[in-house]
């Protein structure tokens, strides 16, 4: 076999986009906008990149195709039904598009989790004829799983459940079992009904493992519809500025703040991000940001939480840290943070009394604490608030405890009854986001750093 495909993970994000080669030329599937990426992957590998292929508009980043195939003179591939603001190639099911004398890629139609959804199956030329490698399934057959169906409006998700399940079973008649299974979704993406179940995986697994190929349509209808969560906020602009046709981005450094300027944006409600790690974030922090560290998905999060279009300014240990943030909040069309600074808080703040910790604490010392000895420094929790989404709280959950989705927290503040907040979420780091809003809103806060799997090993009741 010549046919080469590379993954190019986007892991912050949930994605996965690909190039797939023969030695000499090369497709890209879905690419993400920060698209060096995709041109080193190709000059290290020596090949031209000669088609760009949309599996669909996309709801969870905005698209680097328009652009790659702008730089590289590549053909670029998008569903004929979609209508663009941009000159591409229309394509459609049943359309054969060669690539080389050795590649082939042939569009299915494959509607479910948007109305014109394709996927490209790659065949690769044989002594006895063309013969299919794999197929890039982007946000409809994905490992385990489905591409959700709802993001197009919760009028058409039933519809589109259905279209699904009938695009999941033709690509399962229409491939050999052995043919690879190459999503753009499943590996974090709330585009997807729920999360991979493997690292890869062929038709003949999916026929076994996938509850798409296993249950019959009304089946698949109620189940999938009944598991859908709420999906981030700022999907609502993905669609729109793929549509029109995104811009290039813009990753040089942004103007850099000075103490002062800081303390300014804080004072007019700017959002100001530390990207630190949560712990250094509660040992020592500028009053008035909020922790959203680069080690976990920052971006979704953010894009998330912010009103659209709310200047940002990220705070970094490192400058090529910042680097590594604003790459990230360009592929989902936060184009140009207002500000940076870099350094340690003490250099952010004017003076002494801008600094704050944030009390943590683990779900022992929480049982520890209502049980009326909580540790040394730490109060009693008058409240305990859960800031998983609502999945999770339904799945099983700490008698007592408030439920307020992070999502919805700023808005909800309100919300979270008076007392000394306690507030968790699965791991820490979202927990950590909630703290530092509730602390900026005034209230006294204690964040529990640790994993909800132990709660109940530490003596915790539950409920759900």
């Amino acid at each position: 076999m010549t046919v080469q495909v590379s993954v190019i993970a986007t892991s912050s994000l949930g994605d996965r986009s690909y190039l797939a080669s023969d030695g000499r030329v090369a497709v890209v599937v879905d690419p993400q906008r920060d698209i060096d990426r995709v041109l080193h992957l190709a000059g290290a590998q020596g090949v031209r990149v000669t088609h760009v292929v949309e599996t669909h508009l996309h709801n969870d980043y905005v698209s680097g195709g328009r652009d790659l195939a702008r730089i590289s003179g590549a053909h670029h591939l998008v569903a004929a039904a979609d209508e663009v603001g941009f000159a591409r190639e229309a394509v459609a099911d049943g359309d054969a598009v060669t690539v080389s004398d050795s590649l082939r890629l042939r569009v299915l139609a494959t509607p479910g989790h948007t109305f014109h959804h394709l996927s490209y199956v790659l065949d690769e030329a044989t002594d006895g004829g063309w013969q299919p490698v794999g197929v890039f399934t982007g946000g409809s057959l994905l490992f385990g799983t489905t591409g959700r169906t709802d993001l197009l409006g919760r009028e058409h998700a039933h519809d589109l459940a259905r279209r699904q399940h009938d695009s999941a079973r033709r690509l399962a008649d229409l491939l050999p079992d052995g043919t690879q299974v190459w999503p753009t979704h499943g590996f974090g993406s709330f585009c997807s009904a729920s999360q991979a179940d493997a690292p890869d995986s062929t038709i003949g697994r999916e026929k076994q493992a996938n509850p798409v190929l296993r249950l019959a349509a009304d089946e698949f209808v109620t189940e999938t519809l009944g598991g859908l969560d709420a999906y981030p906020a700022y999907y609502a602009h993905m669609g729109v500025t793929n549509q029109a046709g995104p811009a290039p981005v813009d990753l040089t450094p942004v103007a850099r703040a000075d103490a002062a300027q800081l303390r300014r944006r804080i004072a007019d409600g700017e959002w100001v991000v530390d990207l630190r790690h949560r712990k250094a974030y509660a040992a020592a922090h500028l009053a008035g940001t909020v922790s959203l560290g680069l080690d976990g998905p920052m971006s979704t999060w953010l894009g998330w939480l912010i009103d659209w279009g709310s200047p940002v300014t990220l705070l970094a240990d490192t400058a090529e840290q910042v680097a590594d943030a604003q790459r990230e909040l360009v592929r989902i069309g936060i184009d140009r943070p207002a500000a940076q600074a870099t350094g340690t808080p003490e250099q952010w703040a004017t003076e002494p009394g801008d600094l704050r910790e944030l009390r943590a604490a683990d779900f022992p010392a929480l049982a520890a604490a209502r049980a009326g000895a909580a540790p040394a420094g730490l109060p009693h929790p008058d409240v305990v608030l859960d800031v998983r989404m609502t999945n999770e709280w339904r799945a099983g959950h700490l008698a007592g405890a408030v439920h307020v989705p992070l999502p919805d927290l700023p808005g909800r503040l309100a919300d979270v009854p008076a007392g000394t907040v306690w507030v968790h979420c699965g791991s820490g780091y979202r927990a950590t986001a909630a703290a530092s809003l509730l602390a900026n809103a005034g209230r006294e806060v204690v964040v529990i750093d640790d994993r909800f799997d132990r709660a109940a090993s530490a003596g915790l009741a539950m409920a759900g």
